[in-house]
């Protein structure tokens, strides 16, 4: 089995590939964008696709979903929860004292804002565009005045030395990823459903009049939010997540009651629930 994954190796979404492929013995295959990891599984190119669905501090990822909701009939047949460990990557021999420029992603520099603040305020901080690629570019310069701020599997594939770990803010940050394939997954009693719908008129109560259905049903959500329908301004997509499988038999009348009552439900898949447990507000390291 081929798991197609956002490029390059290092960056999060590798760890998050390699996590699902050691699981189900698959190969992993980079690619360079989101929409591509989409064509790969619907072409045969891979038979699954990993992709960033939703971030803890930056909220969902907008290309994944508009990807779910405008084009492809991929359904969602899994999902993994991945904590956000940043650390700071040099050169070997490189000390902190020397380090005049930080060079990584602009979300790993925003969301490392505390420790550049205090540990490296004179630091110029430079965008690359990935945490891999700042590793790459850090280890490929003479000099030891750089640095990046990657991920522990970056600093294994390009040499470099960790000289900070655990840089982020937030120790509770994570991202969550879903798998997509041509099916969704059987049931095994702890799933998620995931979909996405429209109500038939744009009046006080019909976003309440759709999800009392859900309430009634004893349901729980976990999710709920809208996303522009790209045609007229101020109508909106609106995407849920529930606990369940749409083939339980609670779920699925529910489910016909909201489409009987939404002008279009569109379902991206039920699938097992990752749940990480937090301690503190922090995620256990693995």
């Amino acid at each position: 089995m081929r798991l197609a994954y956002l490029g390059p190796p290092g960056t999060f979404s590798e760890e998050a590939a390699l996590a699902v492929a050691s699981r189900d013995g698959a190969d992993v295959l980079p690619l360079g964008s989101i929409p591509a990891l989409v064509s790969a599984v619907e072409t045969g190119l891979a038979d699954r696709a990993i992709l960033p669905i939703e971030n803890s501090l930056e909220g969902t990822v907008s290309t994944t979903v508009d990807l779910l909701i405008h084009d492809t009939d991929l359904k969602i047949c899994a999902e993994l929860i991945l904590p956000v460990r940043h650390f700071l990557l040099v050169r070997p021999g490189t000390s902190l004292d020397q380090i005049r420029v930080v060079v990584s992603h602009p979300q790993a520099l925003a969301q490392c804002r505390r420790f550049l603040e205090r540990c490296l305020p004179q630091a110029q901080q430079v965008a690359a565009l990935s945490t891999a690629a700042a590793v790459a570019d850090v280890m490929q310069r003479e000099d030891g005045t750089y640095a990046a701020i990657g991920t522990l599997r970056a600093a294994e594939l390009y040499g470099a030395a960790v000289l900070a770990r655990d840089i982020q803010d937030h120790h509770g940050n994570v991202t969550r990823f879903v798998v997509l394939a041509p099916e969704d997954a059987p049931p095994t009693g702890h799933d998620r459903t995931s979909f996405c719908f429209t109500v038939k008129r744009n009046v006080p109560g019909a976003l309440v009049d759709v999800l009392s259905e859900l309430a009634v049903a004893q349901i729980q959500m976990t999710k709920v939010e809208s996303r522009p329908m790209k045609s007229v301004l101020g109508d909106y997509y609106f995407l849920v997540d529930i606990e369940g499988h749409r083939l339980d038999p609670p779920v699925a009348a529910a489910l016909e009651r909201v489409a009987a009552k939404a002008a279009e439900l569109k379902l991206f898949g039920s699938y097992p629930r990752h749940d990480v447990e937090l301690s503190g507000g922090r995620i256990p390291r693995q």
